[in-house]
């Protein structure tokens, strides 16, 4: 199936009462999350919120957002985990801002749905949707992981980044709390898929497979492939695997909303529904009307 893209115009009542449709009527609702779900529901990596909260690497770095301000190099282990104790918790271990997860899994709850996930950001768990449902493709920022890596194995750090935060100081944690891998003494990393050395543990594998026999096992009937929130810097992990079982399967229905870069392909524009708008929005508009 060779791409020819068919964008979304606005966000408008017909898509939203084809989407309510398309939800009442699935034998299995197929999601995949992007960063804009994330976004919708409060997560965002600048303006307001990353100045609430980076103020100081801003002032001696001037950083413009929590994305690329990931990237740099910083002069002791010390200030790096500074800066990133405080990109996890306020990414992983605070509530979300808006009711957006809670939301869509009130509209799923009852289906027979998988989630498979580029978000790192546990948004999903901590609105309590199943975790055997759940695929998390680009791992988790509740994770540590051997930075080499010298074992295919990770550590939850919700207790240690508490810490970091907690003590830190003048943009420094104490030097005892810098983590270490406790094979071979090196040192750890988040587990983010970012290199080659990101560790598939036997969790990630697991899920994995759940979820290829989620997909497998809906090959056929109605089944609802419901993009949020994807963007086009990784569609080959989610977003053209959705649109190409949705080609195959002549009962099935894509679905994207994504605010600014909402769109389908011709093959299956009469089986598509494109809004371009909130998805925090949209959701409260299938909640609350009766389409």
């Amino acid at each position: 199936m060779l791409p020819r893209f068919v964008k979304a115009t606005c966000f408008c009542f017909m898509e939203t009462e084809k989407l309510h449709k398309a939800l009442l009527e699935a034998d299995a609702v197929v999601i995949g999350a992007g960063a804009g779900l994330s976004t919708s529901a409060g997560f965002t990596y600048n303006g307001e919120r990353f100045q609430k909260y980076f103020s100081d690497f801003i002032e001696k770095y001037g950083f413009t957002d929590m994305y690329t301000a990931g990237f740099h190099q910083f002069p002791s282990e010390e200030e790096h985990w500074a800066y990133w104790s405080r990109h996890i918790y306020f990414n992983r271990y605070v509530p979300a801002p808006k009711p957006v997860y809670d939301n869509l899994l009130k509209l799923v709850q009852d289906k027979d749905y998988f989630v498979i996930t580029t978000n790192v950001d546990h948004q999903f768990q901590k609105a309590g949707f199943d975790k055997q449902r759940l695929f998390y493709t680009q791992g988790d920022y509740g994770l540590f992981q051997c930075s080499k890596p010298c074992h295919q194995k990770t550590y939850d750090n919700e207790e240690v980044i508490i810490k970091m935060v907690a003590e830190q100081e003048n943009m420094r944690i104490p030097s005892e709390l810098i983590p270490h891998c406790p094979v071979c003494g090196g040192p750890m990393k988040v587990n983010l898929r970012s290199d080659d050395t990101f560790v598939e543990d036997e969790g990630w594998h697991k899920a994995a497979q759940r979820y290829l026999d989620f997909v497998n096992g809906h090959q056929h009937g109605k089944v609802l492939y419901w993009d949020l929130g994807i963007g086009s810097n990784t569609p080959t992990i989610i977003k053209l695997p959705f649109m190409q079982m949705t080609y195959k399967n002549p009962e099935a229905t894509y679905a994207t909303i994504n605010l600014g870069e909402a769109f389908t392909v011709e093959q299956i524009k009469d089986r598509s529904i494109v809004i371009d708008g909130d998805i925090g929005e949209v959701l409260e508009k299938l909640l609350t009307e009766n389409c």
